[in-house]
């Protein structure tokens, strides 16, 4: 946020003292449109201000890092279950059927525990 002030206030300086920028325009409209880019540019790249992570042992993870995983042995468990029953052999696009079973089991990871 502090360097957005800056930016936006060396622009400010910049415009009262020569009343123009090299190919700028001038008057109200043409230095509302050389600040309004800016403006817009500094606000998309300042970002968040951290990350959803979590500390393990010293290291920072991503969350959907440790949710994937999570949903991965999930998805190991429901094969070996599935397996065991007899379902397993009648799937009809096992694949298929397991990404899906990882992606719910992350996803439901993801919105019970960081939601």
């Amino acid at each position: 946020m502090e360097g957005l002030r800056r930016a936006l206030a060396f622009l400010r300086d910049a415009m009262d003292r020569t009343n123009t920028v090299v190919g700028a325009s001038t008057g109200v409209i043409g230095r509302l449109r050389d600040r309004v880019p800016m403006a817009a540019a500094l606000t998309l790249l300042s970002g968040c201000s951290s990350a959803p992570s979590r500390n393990i042992l010293g290291s920072y993870f991503p969350s959907w890092m440790i949710c994937a995983l999570i949903g991965m042995a999930a998805t190991v468990a429901v094969r070996a279950l599935l397996a065991k029953t007899g379902i397993d052999t009648v799937l009809p696009m096992p694949i298929v059927v397991y990404l899906a079973f990882a992606t719910a089991f992350s996803l439901a990871i993801w919105l019970l525990w960081l939601a």
